[in-house]
C-alpha cells in the first residue's frame, strides 16, 4: 500500500550471460541474497533466480539503490569469489572490464538494474505472479512449482524443507477487508 511500499526489483547479468545456468551458482546467489537482506535489514517477499538474471520483491524501508547496494554488491562479491576459488578463468574472462589504469576488474551486472515502486496490493500480487510464471515462460519447467530457487512454494502453502531462500510472506501487513 501507499503507507508501505514495496519495490520490484530486476538485476540482469552482465551481456545476458548466463551465470546462474548451474545449481551451485543459484545456491550461491540465494544465500548471498538473504546475507544481503540480512545486513540491509529489508524484507523479501518474492524471488525468482533465472539464468542470466532475477527478481526480487522486497520491502521499501530502504532507497531501491541501497537495496540494490546490498543484493548485487554481496551477490557479485560471493559468485565472482567462487569463481575465482575454483579457477573458472574462462567465465572470469567474460566478466571482466578494463579499468581506466588499465586494472581488471569483474562487473556481474548490468548498471541499469530495473526498480519499480509498488504501492497497490494488485499490482504487488501481478508482480508475484509474474516472478513466478517467469521459469514457465522462460521453457525452464513445465510448472512453476517444480523450478527449485523461486517463492513459488512458500506462496502455495507447499515449501520444501530445503528451500533455497525463504521470503517474509508471514510480514506483508495487507489492508483490512
Amino acid at each position: 500500500s501507499k503507507d508501505n511500499p514495496c519495490f520490484y526489483l530486476t538485476s540482469v547479468t552482465t551481456n545476458r550471460l548466463p551465470v546462474f545456468r548451474t545449481d551451485k551458482l543459484k545456491e550461491i546467489t540465494a544465500a548471498a541474497l538473504n546475507e544481503a537482506r540480512k545486513s540491509a535489514g529489508i524484507l523479501i517477499f518474492a524471488y525468482v533466480i533465472m539464468p542470466d538474471h532475477y527478481h526480487l520483491i522486497t520491502s521499501g524501508n530502504r532507497k531501491p539503490s541501497e537495496v540494490l547496494r546490498f543484493t548485487n554488491g554481496i551477490t557479485a562479491r560471493r559468485v565472482i569469489d567462487y569463481l575465482k576459488e575454483n579457477n573458472f578463468t574462462s567465465s572470469l574472462e567474460k566478466l571482466r572490464q578494463e579499468t581506466k589504469k588499465r586494472e581488471y576488474k569483474y562487473s556481474l551486472w548490468e548498471h541499469h538494474p530495473n526498480a519499480f515502486l509498488l504501492t497497490s496490493e494488485t499490482t504487488f500480487l501481478q508482480k508475484v505472479g509474474y516472478i513466478h510464471q517467469n521459469t514457465v515462460r522462460a521453457g525452464l519447467v513445465e510448472r512453476a512449482e517444480d523450478y527449485f530457487y523461486s517463492s513459488v512454494r512458500i506462496w502455495h502453502s507447499k515449501p520444501m524443507e530445503n528451500e533455497p531462500l525463504t521470503v517474509d510472506i508471514d510480514k506483508i501487513k495487507w489492508r483490512e477487508a
